[in-house]
């Protein structure tokens, strides 16, 4: 690392030196300082000096942004939209095209203040760098906030997902990862973690137990190899874990996946995205519709005469009329209506025998 910021320091001392340099060149074709053999050496010298010391100054900054961009390119690389790709690499070649394009004007226009064509070379892969960059950042910024008839819309990859304490205890989220239809980076922030912790040394047993299978849940997440989980070290300084989590999901545009109802409601709110594990268990249930037969284990009496009560395999409640003398069995029933409430669906059969 000490070699690569002495390479980016040595890089910006040659870059100021050379800005510096050119531009009392540029004085002196421009004749805005007298042309004397001695004041035009001296301001050589002094503006090069110049450029040395500000590029020596500016290089921690640029290093230190340098090293930022690595590490955010290095994370991110993966979860990059194909909106996103395809926009770096049209930011690139409109960038050389641009940089071409100036160089040749630099050509035609410089060359009457320049009298050596090594000046001009030493010019040109700056121009070709910064264009390019330019040219690129440009672009992604157009291609992933481009308006659109005075709404703007946004392309970009999918949300990283942002673990709830209730999630990790919950355990389901951890399968329905490995199963491959989830998309974006796993995070569990630092407070959550802690949060956990603290439930798995409670003194309750019900609640330690529950802290601890919680724990089990992100060392198998950690240990998987279908999916990396990362754990982030941003915290705030003042809030509940409710609302740190809402915050840090405005910050990098994640989405909150909890199985905490007054969570969901206060995030939804806020204008953030929520994945509920338990809406995704309702969405995935089987659809049974009426004149369907289906096979069922009549499990119990039902509340009316002559009903049995039976489940399916999702724990949805089939009322079977005239099912009370088959506790027990496993019979052949035809749907007869659905009902859904608040509480759930209820399905209402017979059994197929019945006439």
């Amino acid at each position: 690392m000490q070699f690569l910021k002495l390479l980016f320091t040595l890089f910006f001392i040659f870059l100021g030196g050379l800005t510096g340099y050119l531009f009392s060149h540029l004085l002196n074709h421009l004749d805005y300082i007298t042309q004397n053999q001695t004041i035009s050496i001296l301001q050589d010298f002094v503006l090069t000096s110049a450029g040395i010391i500000v590029g020596f100054l500016i290089s921690p900054y640029f290093f230190s942004w340098f090293l930022n961009i690595m590490e955010n390119l290095t994370k991110g690389v993966e979860k990059l939209s194909l909106a996103e790709i395809l926009a770096l690499g049209g930011g690139v070649i409109f960038g050389l095209i641009v940089s071409s394009f100036i160089i040749y004007l630099m050509d035609s226009f410089l060359s009457t203040f320049l009298h050596h064509s090594s000046e001009m070379n030493l010019i040109r892969p700056f121009f070709i760098i910064f264009s390019t960059l330019f040219c690129t950042t440009l672009v992604v910024l157009m291609t992933t906030h481009l308006p659109f008839f005075g709404k703007g819309f946004k392309l970009k990859g999918a949300a990283p997902k942002i673990l709830d304490s209730s999630a990790v205890i919950d355990g389901r989220i951890a399968d329905v990862i490995e199963t491959g239809f989830t998309e974006g980076g796993i995070l569990v922030p630092k407070f959550v973690l802690e949060e956990i912790q603290k439930i798995a040394d409670s003194s309750d047993p019900l609640k330690r137990n529950r802290g601890r299978r919680g724990l089990d849940i992100l060392n198998r997440m950690r240990q998987s190899k279908l999916y990396s989980i990362q754990i982030l070290e941003k915290d705030f300084p003042d809030g509940d874990v409710d609302a740190k989590l809402v915050r840090l999901a405005k910050e990098i545009n994640g989405a909150i996946v909890t199985n905490d109802y007054n969570l969901n409601k206060v995030a939804q709110f806020q204008g953030v995205q929520i994945l509920n594990i338990n809406d995704l268990t309702r969405a995935l249930k089987p659809v049974v519709l009426p004149g369907e037969e289906i096979k069922v284990q009549v499990i119990r009496e039902g509340k009316e005469h002559g009903q049995g009560v039976g489940y399916l395999d999702d724990g949805t409640m089939i009322v079977i009329e005239n099912g009370k003398k088959h506790v027990g069995d496993s019979i052949e029933v035809e749907v007869s209506s659905i009902l859904q409430t608040s509480a759930g669906k209820m399905i209402f059969a017979k059994p197929k025998s019945y006439g």
